[in-house]
């Protein structure tokens, strides 16, 4: 599976007797009927690791880009209207600034290493607290409540799974706690945010801006109001998409599949 296609549904599990296993790039698993799948006892594979650092440096490459205004800064250097650059043109800073991770798992950790040479304060909401050596390694502190984390981030960057649990998690609620300065950074899915809200917040000037990765659906549709937003960064989806990153994944999806094949132990089978 590549991009979650094709949909793996009881009408394509029913028309391939003789499947025996499921490769899906990337860590989500989100498109997945796990339970339905291990009905036909067809077994699952992912590339959960490889992708950790690619995502990792585009989130930071979003908060730069965003907090920096980089894209409207090329956007005004190379228009055949500019005449002079305004001296009132200005950025936000990122280095000391407070950065909130909600979802502290690979990725997560990972923005956070990148985030301690910014020597920015952060903080980081998670289902469960990392081990405090963790924790110091890169100065970050727990937020049990989401709550107290999105009133203090300068920064809010979501790297969290979809479930059930963090379906919409950001809503019109969750974006009026946040400061009217904070920007919304998303790599993970474009479900863990109510879209509707988001714009509503970015068109009210509840937050200052969004930098995002993944929208839903993938691509916008070309006359969506978060496309004609000033103050919106948007790319395609391509937190693994390096040249390195992309071909380990498809050997790691091949060497599943072999695995599967011939009978043995699958290797990051999803359970």
């Amino acid at each position: 599976m590549w991009y979650q296609k094709p949909a793996i549904n009881e009408e394509l599990l029913q028309s391939l007797p003789n499947l025996k296993v499921v490769a899906s790039s990337g860590v989500g698993i989100d498109h997945l009927d796990l339970k339905l799948l291990s009905s036909y006892g067809v077994k699952v594979s992912n590339t959960p690791f490889i992708v950790s650092t690619d995502t990792a440096d585009l989130g930071m490459a979003l908060m730069l880009a965003s907090s920096r205004r980089l894209v409207e800064g090329h956007e005004m250097a190379v228009s055949p209207d500019t005449e002079y650059f305004p001296a009132d043109w200005l950025g936000t800073e990122v280095s000391g600034a407070t950065l909130g991770i909600v979802g502290m798992g690979t990725i997560g950790y990972k923005v956070a290493e990148r985030s301690k040479a910014f020597e920015m304060k952060i903080l980081y909401h998670n289902r469960n607290q990392r081990k405090k050596e963790e924790e110091s390694a890169v100065g970050a502190v727990y937020c049990k409540k989401l709550d107290d984390l999105l009133q203090q981030s300068d920064f809010v960057l979501l790297a969290v799974n979809l479930t059930p649990q963090t379906h919409k998690l950001i809503g019109k609620r969750e974006l009026e706690l946040m400061k009217p300065t904070a920007t919304l950074i998303n790599i993970s899915r474009g479900l863990v945010v109510d879209q509707d809200a988001l714009v509503e917040a970015l068109q009210n000037k509840v937050i200052k801006a969004a930098a995002l990765d993944v929208t839903y659906p993938e691509p916008l549709p070309r006359d969506h109001p978060l496309l004609k937003l000033k103050n919106v960064i948007i790319t395609p989806h391509i937190g693994s998409a390096t040249e390195k990153t992309r071909w380990v994944m498809m050997e790691q999806m091949a060497e599943s599949i072999e695995a599967g094949l011939a009978g043995l132990p699958i290797p990051r089978e999803v359970l």
